[in-house]
């Protein structure tokens, strides 16, 4: 078969950390063709779409981990699967990408994850779906409005920006703290953006989890535990990871929100959790696949190759 990863620039990447560079090596230990571009390779004209791509060929040497091959145009639609890997942030590049991918025969091509449901599933929004996984939360660019959410849940809450990633731009607001109206100021830019504020969880201390779910399954999952001078357990910020078990409740919350992500065309996804609340669905470039491996002895890509390759042998257009 012949893979595309439409990523950021491998020369960059941590081989011991990236997910996308195990599922190189797993399609190429299998003998599959794997093709590498960027965003910015994309070409969309009368004819359909085309990618700049180069082969690529990945080892386990940093620094030297990748070697490419020719470089030439390709039409997407030759491709049998088309990686959309690109990191973080949901910028508009990301956005426009999306539309560009969307012009790929999706009956010939598979897509990891459908372009579309990248631009639907946003991974802060997605929850609201479900009221009844979530911790008490609400979306605004009010910040009397959110003051007084605070109260209401106890003076102790989350607020995040709805772009944000990695742990970026996240504030903890409590009752009678003088700084609250120049954080909410801040991050909504004196009301001009909405973000997401979320009674504050004790149960973040003990790390929030980060639970890989496959074409609807749970697969693996770890905790990230943050440092004990900072909110965030984000691994980009310091926080560690330690194994975690997939639990009845891990288990309720994917069976309710799985069939959703698969009408949508989301096949890989990673779940954060803190206690029993769901608190973001993680679509845009899951990351924690090769953490999760080395905690519980597992090896995650070759269970997304598997289905890759189930997905494009069942496709109607080969």
């Amino acid at each position: 078969m012949k893979f595309l990863f439409v990523m950021d620039p491998v020369e960059g990447i941590d081989i011991t950390k990236d997910s996308t560079f195990v599922f190189l090596a797993e399609a190429q230990s299998r003998g599959h063709e794997n093709f590498y571009c960027g965003i910015e390779d994309l070409i969309a004209g009368s004819n359909g779409l085309a990618a700049n791509t180069c082969t690529i060929e990945v080892n386990h040497t940093q620094d030297s981990h990748w070697a490419f091959g020719e470089r030439a145009m390709r039409d997407c639609n030759d491709f049998d699967c088309i990686f959309m890997r690109k990191d973080p942030p949901f910028d508009s590049d990301f956005f426009f990408a999306t539309h560009l991918l969307s012009l790929v025969d999706d009956r010939k091509v598979f897509m990891f994850n459908r372009p579309a449901a990248l631009r639907e599933a946003s991974e802060k929004m997605f929850i609201m779906r479900y009221p009844d996984l979530i911790a008490p939360t609400i979306v605004s660019s009010d910040s009397a409005q959110i003051l007084s959410f605070c109260d209401e849940v106890g003076g102790d809450i989350v607020v995040k920006p709805l772009d944000g990633c990695a742990g970026a731009g996240i504030f903890r607001v409590r009752h009678g703290d003088l700084n609250n109206r120049s954080i909410l100021e801040t991050i909504t830019e004196n009301g001009l953006h909405q973000v997401m504020a979320q009674k504050f969880l004790a149960a973040s201390r003990q790390g929030d989890m980060r639970l890989i779910v496959i074409d609807g399954e749970p697969m693996g999952a770890m905790a990230r535990v943050p440092r004990d001078d900072d909110l965030r357990g984000n691994i980009h910020v310091g926080g560690s990871c330690i194994a975690a078990q997939i639990g009845k409740r891990e288990r309720e919350i994917v069976a309710a929100v799985a069939p959703a992500l698969d009408e949508l065309g989301i096949y890989f996804s990673g779940f954060d959790i803190i206690g029993d609340c769901l608190t973001e669905v993680n679509v845009t470039s899951p990351t924690g696949v090769q953490e999760i491996n080395t905690l519980s002895n597992v090896k995650l890509e070759a269970d997304v190759i598997d289905m890759v390759e189930r997905k494009v042998a069942a496709l109607p257009g080969t």
